[in-house]
């Protein structure tokens, strides 16, 4: 079976700026070095849907929900926060994205793919049950999270974020779900600036210094989040696939390269393997340096696909 790769035109009309970093670019680098790498070819292209309101209600306050869908401008931007704003595509896109990563869950269910990646934006992971942050409106990969738990059954899912930030909007929504584990590795201090003390049976946080390389990340990674992947044995996983912490981004200062996302994946497929019939939903957040980004996700999807 083939990897799919989820996407959709609306990815490319959200724009925050010129000057903001999480740009329409971001997906047209990772287009290009697929291409490039030989890879495209070799994925399963899929269209994203539409995420249906019910979906968004299982992570999302509906009066948050209301509140974005208010905000859409006809025209201009208008801004969530410091950091966030919405042009007159953004809504569509956001609902896209959550829709990209429901359909990349029922396509793995369902064993029409192996396991999928879903190439969207706006990202997600910052935005918690009642607010946007951090570029994010809806926690795409919560929604898909929650899906796959009441849609199809499941019992136990793991969520796996290698963001450089912290996953703080989806420890928001599942902290009192023990089914979700929840391992966030992320740079400490730095936005947002939490996670550090949380202590919980189902979430595990591992904040790392700025000029983490990959060789204390392996470390870390295989001591503190290995073993307990184990023991909640996921029947699903997924990615918050965030590659800012590569060295040649300078949103943050860790010094990962490719080999560590090619790593960090393969770690995830051995568990996925062993406890999930190799069930895998990759979903895009963070990395914006164009070339790094390409070149990584090429690399994780790679990994992903077997080739």
């Amino acid at each position: 079976m083939h990897t799919a790769y989820i996407t959709h035109p609306s990815y490319l009309l959200h724009n925050m700026g010129s000057w903001h970093p999480e740009s329409p670019e971001r997906l047209r680098a990772i287009d290009d070095r697929l291409h490039a790498a030989h890879l495209f070819d070799y994925l399963t292209h899929l269209e994203a849907q539409l995420v249906h309101r019910s979906q968004l209600l299982r992570v999302h306050d509906a009066a948050y929900i209301d509140t974005i869908e208010a905000a859409s401008p006809s025209e201009g931007f208008h801004a969530l926060d410091p950091d966030t704003r919405m042009n007159p595509h953004t809504l569509d896109a956001a609902l896209h994205a959550a829709g990209g990563a429901v359909m990349a869950v029922d396509w793995v269910m369902r064993g029409e793919v192996a396991n999928a990646f879903v190439a969207c934006r706006p990202p997600g992971h910052h935005a918690t049950r009642n607010q946007a942050m951090g570029f994010c409106l809806f926690n795409n990969v919560a929604v898909a999270v929650a899906h796959a738990l009441e849609a199809h059954g499941l019992e136990r899912v793991a969520i796996v974020d290698f963001d450089v930030h912290h996953g703080n909007g989806t420890e928001d929504i599942f902290t009192d779900d023990p089914r979700v584990m929840l391992c966030s590795t992320f740079q400490h201090p730095f936005y947002p600036h939490c996670g550090a003390d949380t202590a919980s049976a189902h979430i595990v946080n591992v904040p790392l210094p700025a000029g983490t390389t990959g060789n204390a990340y392996r470390e870390a990674f295989s001591a503190q989040i290995m073993p307990r992947l184990e023991a909640h044995r996921p029947q699903m996983l997924f990615f918050s696939a965030g590659f800012d912490g590569h060295r040649e981004d300078d949103m943050a200062q860790f010094g990962l390269v490719e080999v560590d996302y090619v790593w960090i994946t393969e770690q995830v497929m051995d568990v996925a393997a062993r406890h999930a019939e190799g069930r895998i939903v990759s979903v895009l957040e963070g990395g914006y340096d164009l070339s790094a980004l390409g070149r990584s996700v090429a690399a994780h999807i790679k990994t992903m696909a077997a080739l």
